[in-house]
């Protein structure tokens, strides 16, 4: 929607693209993209607080009355679970009688029960269990790990600015790479490869403007993404570090203004595992002020797949992009 008189007026979300360069032809970014400027831009990422709140997954797959749900975190078995009343409770994961996997225990009544002896959990202390603290935003679930973390705790994990509940649709994607929460982080801090390694998704990328430091810490992007051939949608776009595993893109203009997506790194393995593996968990909240779209929230259930497959065949790429810098890094050839 555009302004003209006061009035607004109709434009249609999609633009037919000039026919442009093909893929070899394009502009090289390799020059803009700096290796120094990449590293600062994650050394200053790193050094936020995160309170000790790692992202273990959507909310709606911890539905109540379903199985418990499981995750390792910085090689910290977790539990999670609803109570009757949809409260989430986490915990170990390993049951403190001898030791069964309760992500592979069953719910009663909002009740964890231990399928090896029947040791009962509510979520409060028992028999040498202690819960961990846990927050549901109403898209993801953070759990609060501070052996894992070991930073300074806080009440809440720093959750990003989203549009308001109720105006989007969200869907979360995660996938598993063998690398360090690090890896997955630069990949998102470097997008001068959007059109280079993506060119089915991104074209006519440019990084309008690059970080200035702490108090400026943001990566502006003008990209449009492919839809069918020429068909596409330009959007101004921008990266932000808000905390040390957490990178979020926002569309600050065009289609969908306010649109966010998230992208979580939670490590899985302990730290200086020899063979990390790190869980991304990808949450996409879409949004517009056109009318029409509250077809779009209407029809979120079918959407969701669709959102879900197009983070996947992205991350298919970026992990492979994540994993190579880890095995570089790892063996002391990582040139940046």
């Amino acid at each position: 929607m555009r302004k003209r008189g006061g009035a607004k007026r109709w434009t249609p979300p999609l633009r037919l693209r000039r026919s442009g360069p093909d893929w070899a032809a394009q502009a090289p970014t390799w020059r803009q993209a700096r290796p120094a400027l990449i590293a600062d831009a994650l050394k200053r990422a790193s050094a936020r607080p995160s309170g000790n709140w790692f992202v273990v997954g959507a909310s709606r797959d911890m539905r109540a009355g379903g199985r418990p749900y499981g995750r390792t975190v910085g090689g910290v078995e977790v539990v999670l679970w609803r109570s009757d009343t949809g409260d989430l409770r986490a915990g170990p994961g390993v049951c403190p009688h001898l030791g069964a996997p309760l992500r592979d225990s069953r719910v009663a009544c909002g009740t964890l029960v231990c399928h090896w002896h029947g040791l009962a959990l509510d979520g409060s202390p028992s028999a040498g269990w202690d819960p961990f603290p846990v927050h549901d935003d109403g898209v993801l679930v953070w759990v609060r790990l501070d052996r894992v973390g070991g930073e300074e705790p806080t009440d809440r994990p720093a959750v990003p600015v989203r549009p308001a509940t109720g105006s989007g649709v969200d869907a979360v994607f995660t996938a598993v790479g063998r690398c360090e929460p690090q890896d997955v982080v630069a990949n998102r801090l470097d997008p001068w490869h959007g059109s280079w390694f993506h060119p089915y998704s991104f074209v006519d990328l440019t990084v309008a403007r690059e970080p200035r430091g702490e108090e400026d810490d943001s990566f502006v992007v003008d990209v449009s993404f492919r839809v069918a051939g020429r068909l596409v949608v330009p959007v101004r776009a921008e990266f932000t570090a808000p905390e040390p595993r957490t990178v979020v893109m926002r569309i600050a203009d065009g289609e969908g203004a306010t649109s966010v997506v998230e992208t979580h790194a939670t490590p899985l393995t302990a730290p200086d595992h020899e063979r990390p593996r790190t869980a991304v968990v990808e949450a996409t909240i879409a949004a517009s002020d056109r009318p029409g779209f509250a077809l779009a929230r209407a029809a979120a259930p079918v959407l969701r797949p669709l959102m879900r497959r197009t983070a996947g065949r992205l991350w298919r790429d970026d992990l492979a992009y994540a994993e190579r810098r880890w095995a570089l890094r790892s063996t002391g050839r990582f040139p940046g």
